[in-house]
């Protein structure tokens, strides 16, 4: 992620700093070297024990990125915490720096992998490999904490915690800041209720609480309701429901017969059907944290399968299902079985064999009260939570305590998402309560890591205000940008549409249709093209291609985007090519009013529908020359993973939006503000 381009004062510190990136100062015990790889930090080790208590032989290596002061010798330095637990923090190292920005001007930055991480011992185990050589998940649970060994039971948060400290002695620092994300503020906290004398401040941005996160999820169930209503502010769902609570709840219910079967099309337009599940339900919610387009398109997709149109929601789930969040390189998913598994307190005793573990973690979830998890079910949290997984886990260490040492009173700036489903706002408030003089700023329209969306200003105002001893000024609540908003109901017929404006009959209902219908391939299109780039995969142009929602599919590749047959209204199909300066599209379908559209003087869409000339013109910001091809070539051209190929094919499909209303257009040109939020630092 890049952030704006800092003060020429700043650029020529930062000039400064790499010429030191060696330099170890006076008292300090790990000897840096010039990362090979980047002209910014220092690479270096530090061994630590694996066991404290010198009971269990063996060292781990911690894998050290440092980057120095601009002036000095900093005797205080940023230790920034990834995610997870499992995510490796080093990949993100230039990302925290750019951040920190001018904090880091009297400070260094040390970014390490935790370990059990990326380069620090990362743990691995055959089974996670090799899955399906196993009859049953318990049992692959169980060897993969046998392949770990007896040292699984030395992964947990206090580890990390030591290691910190053992890092903070041999860089010879007398303080530290503790910037975490989600896991890493746990981390965070912990570290300053056991050494409280040796931290100048806390960022924690989506908190999780020294004792969490909790078991059962409770936090990120209560927080649905909330959620939904906010995605419905500043009359974002008035032509879509009036209550979305009711509408999930009553989906919720009716799955609780089965499956709901939905039809998704796929990219070469063929036909699937899907199960869709209450538990899936869940999933895409929480999917949102990080795909704020995927979450635009809940509330409406909901609403459709209430209406028994399960369109929508089979697409959604299908999407959602394509991506991923983590990659498997910077994620660790025996490690986080290692910690989680060992330090959630589960409703279980651990002497218990595994069957009798998980009833006595069900007999737990059917004692809460009625509705404590609603609109969702007992059910669904137990399969949302670790509980199946880690009943299986032989484990290494005592139960958690139930009582932690208090927080200090240090500077504290408490960051949270007002969309975050993972880590809630009511964690943040616990941690508030905790430190008198913390300031929690809730960022709205922001779901996890908040200080990775580019977009989050006010948060960074806040982040540098703290260190600057500045006011910390709440962010005001604004509506989301307009292709952030939720989506409206697919049509189900074309007589459900009103014509276009200016326009009447069979022809200007076809008229409409044809607008949304390239405005539901802008949306699929700019979902593929934030999964392509946030995996962080090469880009094939080839493989930037959607099924319709009805039937069809559509693609951008050379510089030109083709219909075939795609549809998103019944009865109303796209076929054509749309290139720079040229399209011809043929409008056909059961229901539709038949003819021919192509790219006219003004880049609108012009031609006859049923025998009546018709003229789709631009209505939105389609002229603003932040939007224009070649800004948006040249900002999009700055990510290295985009191939140049894509500048001309972005230019094609420009082009097509032109006629639309203010929204998809704003997504092209917002592009490289999106992506931080598909490569988010932090689970």
């Amino acid at each position: 992620m890049r952030s704006p381009a800092r003060t020429l004062a700043l650029a020529l510190l930062a000039s400064i700093a790499g010429t030191g990136l060696c330099a170890t100062p006076s008292g300090a015990q790990i000897a840096f070297a010039p990362c090979k790889n980047s002209n910014n930090f220092g690479c270096a080790h530090l061994t630590v024990p694996l066991d404290r208590s010198g009971a269990m032989p063996g060292t781990i290596a911690l894998a050290i990125r440092r980057h120095l002061a601009p002036v000095g010798n900093a005797r205080s330095a940023v230790i920034a915490l990834a995610g997870g637990p499992g995510q490796s923090a080093i990949p993100f190292a230039d990302t925290f720096s750019e951040i920190l920005g001018s904090i880091l001007s009297t400070r260094d930055l040390i970014v390490y992998d935790q370990r059990g991480t990326g380069l620090s011992h990362p743990l691995s185990c055959h089974g996670l490999e090799q899955p399906h050589a196993y009859h049953s998940a318990g049992a692959l649970i169980g060897a993969c904490a046998g392949q770990i060994g007896p040292e699984r039971a030395f992964y947990t948060t206090p580890d990390s915690v030591a290691d910190i400290e053992a890092i903070r002695r041999a860089g010879d620092y007398e303080k530290l800041v503790l910037y975490g994300t989600s896991y890493g503020t746990k981390v965070a906290l912990e570290y300053a209720q056991q050494y409280p004398e040796h931290v100048e401040a806390l960022i924690l941005d989506s908190t999780v609480t020294p004792a969490g996160p909790e078991p059962l999820g409770r936090p990120t169930f209560a927080a649905v309701p909330r959620i939904l209503r906010q995605l419905c502010a500043f009359h974002g769902c008035a032509q879509i429901t009036a209550n979305p609570v009711r509408d999930l709840s009553r989906l919720v219910s009716r799955m609780r017969r089965g499956p709901v079967i939905g039809r998704v099309i796929d990219g070469r337009g063929r036909p699937h059907r899907i199960g869709i599940s209450s538990n899936d339900l869940i999933e895409l919610l929480v999917a949102g944290d990080f795909d704020p387009i995927l979450r635009a398109e809940f509330i409406a997709a909901v609403r459709g399968a209430i209406d028994n149109d399960d369109a929508a929601l089979a697409r959604l789930l299908a999407r959602a299902q394509s991506g991923g969040e983590e990659s498997g390189e910077d994620f660790d998913v025996p490690l986080y079985l290692a910690t989680s598994c060992e330090e959630q307190a589960f409703p279980w005793s651990r002497s218990a064999s595994p069957s009798e573990r998980l009833a006595q973690a069900i007999a737990r979830l059917h004692a809460l009260p009625a509705g404590v998890f609603a609109p969702f079910t007992a059910a669904n949290a137990l399969a949302f939570s670790d509980i199946r997984a880690c009943a299986y886990w032989p484990f290494a260490t005592p139960a958690p305590p139930v009582e932690s040492a208090p927080l200090p009173n240090v500077p504290t700036l408490i960051l949270s998402g007002a969309e975050d489903l993972r880590t809630p706002t009511s964690g943040a408030q616990a941690i508030k309560a905790q430190i008198p003089d913390a300031h929690l700023l809730v960022v709205p329209n922001t779901g996890h890591s908040v200080l990775s969306h580019a977009s989050a200003t006010c948060a960074r105002r806040a982040l540098h205000a703290q260190f600057a001893d500045k006011p910390i000024v709440p962010c005001p609540p604004t509506p989301p940008l307009p292709f952030l908003k939720p989506t409206p109901l697919p049509p189900r017929r074309l007589s459900a549409l009103a014509p276009a404006h200016g326009y009447s009959g069979r022809a200007g209902r076809t008229l409409q249709a044809v607008k949304l219908t390239v405005a539901d391939f802008g949306r699929q299109f700019l979902l593929q093209l934030l999964e392509t780039l946030g995996s962080g995969n090469s880009l094939n142009l080839e493989s930037l291609r959607s099924g319709g929602l009805r039937a069809g599919w559509a693609q951008v590749a050379g510089g030109s985007l083709s219909f075939h047959d795609y549809t998103y209204v019944p009865g109303v199909s796209l076929t054509g090519i749309v290139k720079t300066e040229s399209a011809k599209l043929q409008i056909g379908g059961s229901a539709a009013a038949k003819g021919t559209l192509r790219l006219g003087p003004h880049h609108e869409l012009v031609g006859e529908l049923g025998g009546r000339h018709v003229r789709l013109a631009g209505i939105g910001a389609g002229g603003s020359s932040e939007g224009s091809p070649s800004a948006l070539g040249t900002s999009v051209a700055r990510r290295d993973s985009i191939d140049r190929r894509l500048r001309t094919s972005l230019a094609a499909v420009r082009r097509l939006f032109d006629p639309l209303p203010a929204g998809f257009d704003g997504a092209l040109s917002a592009l490289p503000e999106l992506l931080p939020a598909r490569t988010a630092a932090a689970l």
